[in-house]
């Protein structure tokens, strides 16, 4: 078939119109995708980069769930600690509860009664005043070598020779031992009663029955002796042995093997009955560690996490390790308790040990805060690359669409001029068609 022959005007217009019609298919296009770079051909560049900082966003973006994940393992221990915390306060309180009875166990050992009711229609005194009144040793005029009765001119005496010019005392509660001399010159049982309560580890008092009790500030059991003698070391000697201990109202069945008399420590029920409480609130504390786990990873059960906060390998790779600690009551010092001495376990009737436990929870809640310090550490550590990894995909995201993304409001103007341009095309192309025509009126 013949070649059409169009005219020079014809063609040029034609022309135009389909480069505005090519024009406006591109445009249509970027509209439809949204892209102004659909492929390498259109901006080889562009397109290359885009594709490289999207693939870097999605990576990212993947990591999220994993550093997600280590957060709330984080938190998890976390409120672990939290609650393994207020159990050890509660321990604690369980212990002051303890140590708040301790004077209803503390050793005592009383003597027979110093004074008789005889003795007390004669001076008109209490059987408690007439005891400490007595001189301890011999007093001139009464009976060499034996207790004389107390008269409403006299105080009486316990009987102690009068050539034993010093007293003393000795007394030991737990590992603590204390001994001291004083002049018998006038001494009388009240000067006794407060050489015993100088010593820190004892106290005495002469009850309203007239009998002389030493009861040891402690829970340790407590025994003490009081000798005589005509030097402060033989006095000092004497009390080792209880020489005196008679004189003061001590049956010899109460003494030793050395002769002092024993106070033994007082079973107290209230403690005995705080020790179920202890040991259920310490069990407590390994139940609670147990359970403080987050999809498998639990860190106070010693279990390592490990969080990945970048796409790449190797060297090249950034991540947070943490490891964890086994937590325990026993790694964290707290013995269970029983209701006798034995080692590894806290008495709860001896004082020294209640002191020890305090001083083991307190320990305890060092620890605690140490650790909670180090976790929430590594939770802001965690959170701060989970917001800095979202920030960085959504810059890369932008950035790559700042490459290939088409700006709806230019291309809808370029389609409209384009448009306009179309159809001034076409008017352009049938005025050229009608100048063609002209030539066939020249035979009309």
């Amino acid at each position: 078939m013949a070649n059409t022959i169009l005219s020079s005007g014809v063609r040029n217009n034609l022309l135009t119109l389909q480069q505005t019609t090519a024009q406006q298919s591109v445009i249509q296009n970027r509209l439809a995708t949204g892209k102004k770079v659909n492929s390498a051909i259109d901006n080889p560049v562009n397109y290359f980069t885009a594709l490289s900082l999207n693939d870097r966003s999605s990576q990212l973006t993947g990591l999220l769930d994993g550093i997600s994940n280590g957060i709330q393992t984080i938190q998890a221990a976390s409120k672990g600690i939290d609650g393994i915390t207020k159990l050890v306060q509660s321990l604690q309180s369980t212990v002051k509860q303890a140590q708040a009875d301790a004077a209803q166990n503390r050793p005592t050992k009383a003597g027979t009664a110093l004074a008789t009711a005889a003795e007390t229609a004669v001076t008109s005194k209490s059987l408690k005043d007439i005891a400490l009144d007595k001189h301890v040793i011999d007093i001139a005029g009464g009976t060499a070598g034996a207790a004389d009765a107390a008269t409403a001119t006299s105080s009486g005496d316990l009987g102690i020779a009068n050539t034993d010019t010093n007293l003393a005392i000795s007394i030991t509660s737990g590992s603590n031992t204390y001994t001291a001399s004083f002049s018998s010159a006038n001494a009388t049982v009240r000067d006794v009663v407060n050489e015993i309560n100088k010593s820190g580890i004892a106290t005495a008092f002469v009850d309203e029955k007239g009998q002389l009790n030493v009861k040891g500030n402690g829970s340790d059991d407590v025994q003490f002796g009081i000798g005589s003698g005509t030097s402060a070391a033989a006095a000092v000697t004497a009390a080792g042995t209880g020489s005196a201990n008679t004189a003061f109202g001590y049956l010899a069945a109460d003494a030793t093997a050395a002769g002092a008399i024993k106070g033994q420590n007082i079973t107290s029920s209230v403690r005995s009955n705080l020790i179920d409480q202890y040991n259920d609130l310490r069990n407590k504390i390994d139940d609670l560690a147990k359970d403080s786990s987050f999809n498998g990873v639990n860190l106070l059960a010693g279990d390592r996490l490990s969080i990945q906060f970048n796409e790449k390998t190797g060297k090249n790779q950034t991540k947070l390790d943490i490891q964890g600690s086994t937590l325990t009551a026993d790694n964290l010092g707290i013995s269970q308790a029983i209701n006798t001495q034995l080692a590894g376990f806290i008495n709860f009737q001896n004082d020294a040990d209640l002191d020890k436990a305090t001083a083991a929870l307190t320990g305890a809640l060092t620890s605690l805060k140490s650790l909670s310090s180090t976790l929430g550490s590594n939770l802001s550590v965690a959170q701060t690359r989970q917001d800095f990894t979202k920030e960085l995909a959504n810059v890369l995201t932008t950035g790559a669409g700042n490459l290939v993304l088409a700006d709806p409001n230019e291309e809808g103007a370029s389609l409209l001029a384009l448009n306009t341009r179309q159809q001034l095309s076409q008017t352009a192309l049938s005025l050229a068609n009608q100048a063609d025509q002209g030539v066939l009126r020249l035979f009309g």
